[in-house]
């Protein structure tokens, strides 16, 4: 698996591209576009891949992503009962004109924009007056739709109720090889983390020997790749204690630990708790 590309296409006689999502689950791989997107959960709970963060998501999840960032939405198909819902929003950054964001009327969506490019989870208040304007968009006539996305924009730049989700790839400042080399190796170990993950390999994914594709990993993430892979399945196994009666035994060997007092052992490690401890806490 790697980073895809993906063309996005909005509709001849519109700037914006809405998609409606109802499917048995989020199935999209990890992918990238030069477009904007505003991607809103309306059902659903799984892993969120942003950049080089990993993190859980739920019903609700609000989240902008800037440009060329990858990003996936993934959820565990034997947990579900019901489909899972999405509405996503895709734009070009200049549909309005590039020196449109200039007029000094529009300096903060400005700086919304360079910041999106972290990936940006909109919480509180603000989600829900800008998921309420999401939902007129669909029905809005064609001048409608942008004043809407205009109102969006304003309402999360003049917000303190967003958090960053990878702010690292922002400070790095990659230039293009580096960051398609960045997102074929994060690809890579979101589809095979549950396995066994060798460091050659993932080198060579990377093109660079494996000396310095630990220099080159620690830099971009702050972490080793054990610890990368390590948090992807200490993840993985959190979300199944909470979401599935799976005994514990077989959520450590589908999280892809070799054995059970490791996984015991790194589990209280990260969390604090054991995993019974743990999945105690969701009961009822």
């Amino acid at each position: 698996m790697k980073a895809l590309f993906e063309q996005v296409t909005p509709k001849i006689e519109s700037s914006i591209s809405i998609l409606e999502l109802n499917m048995a689950h989020f199935d999209a791989p990890y992918h990238f576009h030069p477009e904007m997107e505003l991607t809103w959960i309306r059902k659903g709970y799984g892993k969120r891949y942003i950049g080089g963060k990993v993190s859980d998501f739920e019903s609700d999840d609000l989240v902008l992503v800037g440009p060329n960032v990858p990003h996936c939405w993934m959820n565990e198909t034997d947990t579900r009962e019901e489909n899972v819902l999405a509405t996503v929003i895709q734009f070009s950054q200049n549909f309005a004109g590039e020196m449109f964001w200039k007029l000094p009327e529009f300096r903060e969506i400005s700086k919304l924009f360079e910041l999106s490019r972290s990936g940006l989870i909109i919480k509180g208040t603000t989600r829900q007056q800008v998921v309420a304007k999401m939902a007129k968009l669909t029905n809005a006539d064609r001048v409608q739709k942008l004043i809407l996305l205009i109102e969006i924009l304003h309402v999360i730049s003049s917000s303190a109720e967003i958090e960053i989700v990878d702010l690292r790839s922002t400070e790095l400042g990659f230039s293009s090889s580096d960051t398609h080399r960045f997102q074929k190796v994060f690809a890579y170990l979101i589809e095979n983390y549950q396995n066994e993950v060798s460091l050659k390999i993932v080198a060579g994914i990377a093109n660079l020997t494996p000396t310095a594709f630990c220099r080159y990993f620690k830099y971009v993430t702050r972490k080793t790749l054990v610890e990368i892979v390590t948090e992807f399945r200490i993840n993985q196994a959190c979300q199944l204690l909470r979401n599935s009666e799976k005994s514990v035994i077989d959520i450590c060997f589908e999280s892809g630990f070799g054995n059970i007092s490791y996984f015991n052992k790194t589990f209280k490690a990260f969390t604090g708790k054991t995993p019974l401890q743990y999945r105690n806490l969701f009961l009822g």
